[in-house]
């Protein structure tokens, strides 16, 4: 038809960058369609300890969500990065120092469900530790859900997962799970847990690294029980369509 091949060919000037074939800009023929197919993507940076930068392309701007910034106490680097949105998962030093951003940040400290600048986040109610919350308090698992991939940030979880938590988490795409043990799962619970879960893709934190003043273990007992090979990322770039569909991947951060 006359009229679309005009359109086509209006598209192919105005996204000259993009090497694809006729046939995506025929089944992608409104701009704002476009434009989400090439940008709508999630980058994840592991900043240490529990901290993550996950940031959402979704169009020519984005989001940023910082997951439990911690503070110098730990020993590395506090983050000190743009944010819009944080979540903390209780309120100790390496986990709650949101005052450390720039910007003007949502912050997130209990339960509940939240919808902030497009971003959905669920926060789910758990403990510390294995003693309903006796020894280490509470712990708030945060479900964020944006560039339509579903992520799991379990905090310092310190048990296996009730029903009623699991059923908050069903259909998780990333998890990322504590693994250190002491004050957290350790690596048999953690793969328990990733069990409980069966998430597509596994990012364990919350382990000793170089620098890191928190006495925990190191991942490597997480890694071999959990029976996968690792994959080493400096960064992570992730769309809806490069998530694993068959076999979960377990994917682990260097060093930061």
């Amino acid at each position: 038809m006359p009229g679309n091949q005009e359109k086509s060919q209006k598209i192919r000037k105005k996204y000259w960058f993009c090497q694809i074939d006729t046939p995506v800009f025929l089944r992608y023929n409104k701009d704002r369609n476009i434009i989400n197919y090439f940008f709508n993507f999630m980058l994840i940076s592991w900043l240490g300890h529990s901290c993550f930068k996950i940031q959402s392309k979704s169009g020519p701007e984005g989001i940023t969500v910082i997951t439990d910034p911690f503070d110098k106490s730990v020993g590395l680097k506090a983050p000190n990065c743009e944010a819009d949105i944080v979540t903390v998962s209780h309120d100790h030093a390496d986990h709650n120092n949101a005052e450390s951003l720039r910007g003007d940040p949502f912050v997130i400290n209990s339960a509940g469900e939240y919808d902030i600048k497009g971003v959905l986040v669920q926060g789910v109610d758990s403990y510390h530790d294995d003693k309903e919350g006796a020894e280490r308090g509470r712990n708030i698992i945060y479900r964020i859900e944006m560039t339509d991939i579903s992520l799991v940030h379990l905090g310092d979880l310190g048990h296996v997962l009730d029903n009623k938590q699991l059923e908050a988490l069903v259909g998780v795409d990333i998890l990322m799970i504590p693994v250190g043990g002491k004050y957290t799962l350790d690596g048999k619970k953690a793969v328990e847990v990733v069990s409980q879960i069966e998430p597509r893709m596994v990012i364990p934190m919350h382990y000793k690294i170089p620098g890191l003043k928190v006495d925990i273990e190191k991942e490597d007992k997480f890694v071999k029980e959990l029976g996968l090979t690792p994959g080493k990322e400096d960064k992570l770039k992730i769309s809806r369509k490069d998530l694993p569909q068959e076999n979960m991947e377990l994917v682990v951060f260097k060093n930061p």
